[in-house]
Formats: structure tokens, sequence, C-alpha cells
């Protein structure tokens, strides 16, 4: 009998320690998005990209990303703790619709050759009807008229590809979050309840 409790124990203790290394970090250009922000700045240094320095409590760096030249790259930590838990990427902003729903088709292609059929996607204007030319589209977006989402669920975190604008800028962008690092901060709010 205590054999057989020993080793039901032994079981035990081996799938949790298994189950706890199965569990990745969501990666970036390769690297795992966990550490600090200097340590996480100091790899994607390391990856290519430029240091433009932090804003607002989040790394900005610069660089090429997945075929795009120039693109900005936001870093993000955890507020409570030093930890990085979110990524997200500025392509090149363009002047035109087709230019930009081109930018946005292609990244949402290579997403889905990389992680399979999106968990959702939103592609319309808010309008009676659609705008008929590139023009109208921009300043729809522009207008704050226009959602444009895929969103990617894995099991290491989400993905999520968007048609946005600043101000007259409009742009690609695609964020990454960490599915361990951004339960740390609901197990601690959670605590708090």
């Amino acid at each position: 009998m205590k054999n057989i409790c020993f080793i039901l124990i032994s079981l035990c203790i081996s799938l949790s320690s298994f189950a706890q290394t199965d569990a990745q970090h969501l990666k970036f250009k390769g690297v795992p998005i966990d550490g600090t922000l200097a340590a996480y700045v100091s790899k994607m240094k390391a990856a290519g990209f430029s240091d433009l320095g932090i804003k607002d409590g989040t790394a900005v760096l610069q660089g090429d990303f997945a075929g795009f030249k120039g693109c900005i790259i936001g870093v993000s930590t955890l507020k409570t703790t030093n930890v990085v838990n979110t990524i997200g990427v500025i392509f090149p902003e363009c002047d035109n619709w087709s230019k930009l729903e081109n930018n946005y088709q292609t990244l949402k292609e290579m997403l889905i050759q990389k992680y399979g059929e999106p968990a959702d996607c939103v592609e319309k204007f808010q309008s009676y009807s659609q705008p008929n030319d590139d023009g109208l589209r921009l300043t729809f977006l522009q207008m704050d008229k226009c959602t444009y989402y895929t969103t990617f669920e894995t099991p290491n975190g989400d993905i999520q590809l968007s048609l946005e604008h600043q101000d007259r800028r409009c742009f690609a962008k695609l964020q990454y979050w960490d599915k361990i690092n951004t339960n740390k901060v609901k197990t601690q709010a959670m605590d708090d309840l």
C-alpha cells in the first residue's frame, strides 16, 4: 500500500512539474515575452532594433519587422511588476487606403499561415452603404467610423492585427499579449477582492 501511495505521489509531482514546464510565453521575433523591461530591450537591440528610449513607461524601438521597414515597436510591462507582457508594432503609415488595406491583408495572411484561423475578425464601415472610394474609406478610418481587426488566440497568448489612426496618420498595428504574464496581474487583482 505504501508503494502505491509513493508511486501516485511521485506521478502527481512529475505531472505537475511537466505541466509547469509545458507553459510557455508567447514569442516576438523568437524571444519569449517575459523578463524586465531593460532585459527585453537588450534582447530586441541584439535582434537588430534601435532603442528610441522610454515614453510613458513603454520602451520604444524601431526596426524592420515581417518584411516592413521602419516599424515602431512598443514594449510594455505590467504596472505592478517590471515584467514585460505586451508588445505592439506600428507599421509604416499609409496615405491611401489601397496600400493600407494591402498591408493589413498581407499581415493577416501571414498570421493565418502561422497561427491558423482567427478567433475573431471584423472588417466593416459604420455607414448605410460601403464607401465607394479610397479617400472616403481613409476618412472613415480617421473619423472612427471604420472597424478593422483580426484576433488570434494561441495557448501562449493573444495577437491582434488592426487598422488604426493617430490624428490624420493611418497605419496597421499588431499587438501581442503574453498569457502567463497577463494572468499574473489578474491573479493579483483577484487576491485584492
